[in-house]
């Protein structure tokens, strides 16, 4: 039986900012990895997260919400309950910021993929749905 490894790679660049980096999404036994490295972003930790479209021309307008196909609330990527497009945050030391795990809910194939959708690194921190 022939098994074809499945991966997608988003390159992040906005418009001309000093933040950019590479997020690489492969399938893996048990989800899809997601290793990120990312230069530019200020000290401290940022929202990550897939949004429903890939359009950033608005930025976060144009590009919808979290990707939520199945209607969850917001969450952490280790959460039960949170939207598919929920990563979490991404950490910088002011020079650059490396995120590696493994997402159950991310897929890069079928009806829910991220495929076609954009990766957005928020100025702030996510509250991982504890706030409010």
């Amino acid at each position: 039986m022939e098994t074809t490894k499945k991966f997608a790679h988003c390159i992040l660049n906005y418009k001309g900012a000093p933040v950019f980096g590479i997020v690489k999404f492969s399938q893996v036994e048990g989800g899809t990895r997601v290793q990120a490295n990312i230069e530019g972003l200020p000290k401290g930790k940022h929202g990550f997260h897939v949004h429903i479209w890939g359009n950033l021309e608005g930025g976060c307008k144009s590009a919808g919400g979290h990707f939520n196909p199945f209607g969850k609330t917001h969450g952490g990527p280790g959460d039960e309950e949170r939207h598919v497009g929920d990563m979490g945050n991404i950490e910088s030391d002011g020079k650059v910021a490396i995120l590696d795990y493994v997402d159950k809910l991310i897929t890069l194939v079928g009806e829910n993929t991220i495929i076609g959708r954009s990766v957005v690194i928020h100025e702030g921190e996510d509250d991982l749905g504890k706030g409010g």
